[in-house]
């Protein structure tokens, strides 16, 4: 598959952004999220011709809806995008040399930004957004699964950009087919950047392929450990709200851990849960606490492969320790460097799991479910980084742009 003439306009497109306006990208962005609401319903038909494709039992099921509650919400983070100060220009380090040069780091567009994502329409608007007020093209490429919403809403963006007299070539759409992974993954020179969202099996195959730099928005296998100094009113609120606000969201939470001289608690901790229907795989010491106070239809006997699992559905394990120690062991072991959390009353043990707890966000009693970008106050997000090199945690705006070195002389010429 020769896609190249994408490539190369996206690449012209981006340097054409370096010329338009601030003050222009923000209205912009403010007349796509108005369309997006006035194509609401062409959007959501287009959308349901997805959902039609995918079984509703399916994890990925809720991930690939849209509503029109959810089209106001990325309508809103749009706006919000549009609100933010620019990230670009500004003056991260400037200094003067002895022999007069002056030097400023100032921060720029990447230029391209590739994103691969799966069924998960909403990131069309979420990278659309952020890359143009960041200053960057965008090359999305998009699951067969959502291929219909996909296109239906960079169809819409494209209308949006050609009434501002903007090439509609700052979006670009790849086919849905695998092989337009591979073509992006093999576009040096023409994309800067590439950006992973999905399984952690795609993000392995974008990391081992790729011939352009990549951040990793990686799995989120997710904790919260009950401390012995926990307040159980606050600990039922809390794994509840990140278990079953939206099970199939990279935050949402896979596994309490639960200090042993708190087991009696423990039916207490998980009783929202059934509301939700949701299956407990426990150890041996969990499991003798919940027999008959959590339905037996929804419980069942932990195995080591429930430890480390991202369930992406109504299902979450649960482990006995005997101190904060082993907690964070455990997590070392299993976690995925995404986002983890402590319930406790005891600030010590909160200041020790916050400083040793190696993830991109940490908690002290607030859910997992906070992890996302507009929740931070930064706008829509383009993914959630789990390494440690450039950006980590929510990206937006800042974390999608680079900086180059403004140096300048007066005649100044360096010695032998």
């Amino acid at each position: 598959m020769d896609l190249t003439s994408l490539f190369e306009r996206a690449r012209a497109a981006g340097r054409e952004l370096l010329q338009l306006p601030v003050g222009r990208v923000d209205e912009i962005l403010r007349a796509v999220a108005d369309e997006a609401l006035a194509q609401s319903e062409y959007i959501l038909t287009e959308n349901a011709r997805d959902l039609e494709r995918m079984s509703s039992d399916n994890p990925m099921y809720d991930r690939l809806k849209l509503t029109s509650a959810r089209l106001e919400g990325i309508a809103a983070d749009t706006r919000h995008v549009a609100d933010l100060p620019s990230p670009l220009g500004r003056v991260l380090k400037h200094t003067v040399l002895p022999n007069g040069l002056d030097l400023k780091r100032v921060s720029v567009p990447f230029g391209v930004i590739g994103v691969i994502y799966e069924a998960r329409p909403n990131v069309s608007f979420d990278v659309f957004s952020l890359c143009l007020k960041a200053g960057s093209a965008c090359v999305l490429k998009g699951g067969s699964d959502a291929d219909f919403s996909n296109r239906a809403i960079v169809k819409v963006i494209h209308g949006v950009l050609e009434r501002f007299g903007v090439t509609p070539d700052v979006v670009v759409l790849l086919p849905a087919e695998r092989e337009a992974t591979a073509a992006l993954l093999q576009a040096r020179g023409y994309v800067d950047l590439l950006i992973p969202r999905g399984s952690s099996a795609l993000i392995q195959y974008v990391r081992e392929n790729a011939r352009i730099p990549v951040i990793e928005t990686g799995a989120g296998v997710c904790h919260a450990y009950f401390d012995v100094d926990g307040d159980v009113r606050k600990g039922a609120a809390i794994v509840n709200n990140a278990k079953t606000r939206r099970v199939s969201v990279c935050n949402a939470l896979d596994s309490v851990l639960i200090h042993a001289s708190r087991l009696s608690d423990l039916p207490q901790l998980c009783a929202p849960l059934q509301e939700g229907r949701v299956r407990i795989y426990a150890d041996s010491r969990a499991l003798t606490a919940l027999q008959g106070h959590y339905p037996a239809d929804l419980l069942e006997a932990a195995t080591e492969k429930h430890f480390g699992t991202e369930f992406m559905d109504y299902k979450m394990a649960v482990k006995t320790v005997d101190s904060l120690d082993e907690a964070l062991a455990h997590i070392a072991r299993f976690g995925s460097g995404h986002s983890e959390c402590i319930i406790t009353e005891n600030a010590d043990a909160a200041e020790k799991f916050l400083q040793l707890v190696d993830a991109a966000c940490v908690y002290a009693n607030a859910p997992t479910s906070f992890t996302d970008g507009a929740q931070f106050g930064l706008g829509a997000e383009i993914g959630i980084s789990t390494q440690k090199l450039h950006a980590r945690g929510p990206m937006a705006l800042e974390e999608i742009t680079t900086y180059k070195w403004f140096v300048q002389g007066d005649g100044q010429v360096r010695p032998k």
